[in-house]
């Protein structure tokens, strides 16, 4: 029987746990009744279970930890904290009347992030066992990953639904529940399609700039600084900022791309993955 390393999954596990409390407490709501502090608590939870993603397989790595229950718990892990629960965290929010055309376009926007949500982890870990013994492709896949991440997409989904909800938000525009409901459901299904696309998103490893020590450490003090700060204060605002900043920034490196064309050398690393259905 081949080894089962315990302190990686225990991390897995407890951002799993983060995952399912904010299901379960959702769901102990009435539709409609949940406010801006439920979902703000809801997506303190997901960033937690993000951030234990990261941790656990880095930490496996370090130990030397990785094993194949490891790799296919974590994606069990995410496509429940991830692609499930910021589907239930919307619908709850919203206030929709049954069989209405709006409970029906809400519900197709849930459906088809969740589904997407795991036909990427689906994609992802098939990609992961190709490039298993493949210097090359295991690089490549360090750069960038073909289609948004999962984590990422979750935290635009909460952070849009977070945003309109905040009092900032509320204070400068008013939005109906109907149009909320519209907005937030053809998010989902945007949000779903960019996680199964071709199109390139970079990996963090990559987005880094050639800054002189001293110059670094002192900009590095002035960001935490600031975004300490909007955290405290400015928590929606922070959330919908970086996380739909990483979203654009890779739309805008793809689309450069496809206009510079194939020939081209600007940014090959974000020339679109082959569909898998084109023939040779």
């Amino acid at each position: 029987m081949k080894r089962v390393y315990l302190v990686p999954n225990i991390v897995t596990a407890f951002g799993l746990a983060c995952g399912l409390f904010v299901i379960f407490k959702i769901n102990m709501l009435e539709p409609g009744c949940g406010d801006y502090e439920v979902v703000r608590t809801s997506a303190i939870l997901l960033l937690v279970a993000a951030f234990a993603d990261f941790v656990d397989g880095a930490l496996a790595r370090a130990i030397h930890a990785e094993s194949e229950f490891g790799f296919v718990f974590d994606s069990l892990a995410d496509a429940i904290s991830f692609g499930v629960a910021p589907s239930v965290l919307m619908l709850k929010m919203l206030c929709l009347e049954q069989g209405s055309f709006l409970s029906f376009f809400g519900a197709t926007g849930a459906m088809v992030f969740s589904l997407c949500g795991v036909l990427r982890l689906v994609r992802f870990s098939v990609k992961s066992s190709e490039a298993k013994g493949n210097v090359e492709l295991q690089a490549a896949q360090k750069k960038n990953f073909t289609g948004l991440p999962i984590p990422s997409a979750a935290a635009a989904a909460v952070s849009a639904n977070l945003f309109f909800l905040s009092p900032f938000f509320q204070k400068w525009v008013d939005l109906s529940n109907q149009n909320r409901a519209i907005i937030l459901s053809s998010i989902m299904i945007i949000l779903g399609y960019l996680m199964v696309c071709r199109l390139k998103f970079p990996s963090m490893k990559v987005l880094h700039f050639k800054i002189p020590s001293f110059h670094l450490a002192f900009l590095s003090v002035v960001v935490a600084v600031f975004v300490l700060y909007g955290i405290l204060y400015f928590f929606a605002e922070i959330l919908v900022l970086f996380s739909w900043s990483y979203v654009l920034l890779a739309l805008t490196l793809s689309c450069i791309r496809l206009l510079a064309g194939k020939k081209s050398k600007t940014l090959e690393d974000f020339e679109p993955e082959p569909d898998d259905f084109d023939s040779e």
